[in-house]
């Protein structure tokens, strides 16, 4: 019957009903179409990563989709941003260090991020887990921990600088040497030992939170403490060698008197008549990363067979810390100064 009526009605109804019909199949073909370009689309993304054009391409299929009102476009981004995730997370498992990738914690950036999120989980729970507990004396365990932190920083400072000058490196740029030479070797394992030195350094932030030390969890400690886990993870899975070697070298001298500072200083009050100076400590630090974002600022504008990526990131990550230790240099003995006056 329905037939027939659509044949008993007017041409223009007929017709309308026909382009109705005909809509129907274009949108569906059109929609089908979209679905199918989502995937070619993500499956491209990885394989031209290195062409401008191939990405240009990409991005204006997308505007395409969008322009047009395609229903399926947002579900077509998320499983298109998933991919990405999943061919990033592969590349960085497929492209590091093979000498490395078997040391504890290097080969996957997953348990370190884990860590990363454990450790502000802590510092955003542990004050308040602590409000109405009495600080606990960590006396002992601050002069060992803080001692032995003194010798596993001579230690790397150590084979940082003897690695380096018996494998006659240049302190201006020096490649990565990738071979299973014995100095090459050696040169990676301090890199490892800096990074898991890293993670050691959690503790700070643990100890100040466990003796209520509330005014020491600062932005800067938390910025820094937390982002060096992650470059030195890159480091050891990366770059173990080559010029990483001078933040190493400079970061454990600087670490070897810090932690010399804080072990006498955990040995009880009357040592602070030897502790004067403490403030030419910031100074210290604040030279170790002038010298850095000095040394791989350099390195950016000379021909240099080490990553212009991991110089670019080394040098605004110096200038970031310069500004907040300045920061707290002037807010912790330079406003004092000024308030007395």
């Amino acid at each position: 019957m329905e037939g027939r009526e659509g044949q008993t009605t007017k041409d223009g109804k007929w017709k309308k009903a026909v382009n109705v019909k005909s809509d129907g199949q274009h949108k569906s073909k059109k929609l089908k179409d979209n679905s199918s370009n989502c995937g070619t689309q993500t499956a491209l993304l990885p394989q031209c990563v290195q062409s401008k054009r191939c990405v240009e391409q990409v991005a204006q299929a997308y505007f395409h989709q969008f322009s047009e009102g395609s229903p399926t476009l947002c579900r077509c981004q998320m499983a298109s941003a998933w991919q990405n995730v999943q061919s990033l997370h592969q590349w960085m498992l497929e492209n590091g260090d093979k000498r490395t990738d078997p040391w504890l914690l290097v080969y996957s950036p997953m348990p370190v991020a884990s860590i990363v999120l454990l450790y502000l989980g802590v510092v955003w729970a542990g004050p308040k887990l602590m409000k109405h507990r009495e600080p606990v004396d960590l006396k002992a365990v601050l002069i060992v921990y803080n001692f032995a932190m003194v010798c596993l920083s001579v230690y790397m400072f150590h084979e940082f600088l003897v690695t380096s000058m018996l494998s006659k490196y240049s302190y201006l740029c020096q490649p990565v040497d990738y071979s299973t030479s014995p100095l090459a070797m050696r040169m990676a394992k301090a890199c490892w030992w800096f990074f898991f030195s890293k993670v050691i350094e959690l503790a700070d932030t643990v100890f100040f939170i466990l003796r209520k030390k509330n005014s020491q969890l600062t932005f800067l400690h938390v910025y820094h403490h937390a982002t060096m886990i992650f470059n030195w993870w890159a480091g050891a899975k990366y770059l173990a060698g080559g010029q990483s070697f001078c933040i190493g070298l400079l970061n454990t001298f600087v670490h070897t008197v810090m932690y010399s500072y804080y072990g006498l200083a955990a040995l009880g009050p009357h040592m602070q008549k030897y502790l004067w100076w403490k403030r030419y400590l910031t100074s210290l630090q604040l030279l170790q990363f002038v010298l850095l974002a000095t040394h791989t600022g350099y390195n950016l504008f000379t021909e240099c067979n080490f990553p212009d990526s991991m110089n670019a990131y080394v040098f605004f990550y110096c200038v970031s810390l310069i500004l907040l230790f300045s920061n707290f240099y002037y807010q912790s003995y330079l406003s004092r100064k000024i308030k007395k006056t």
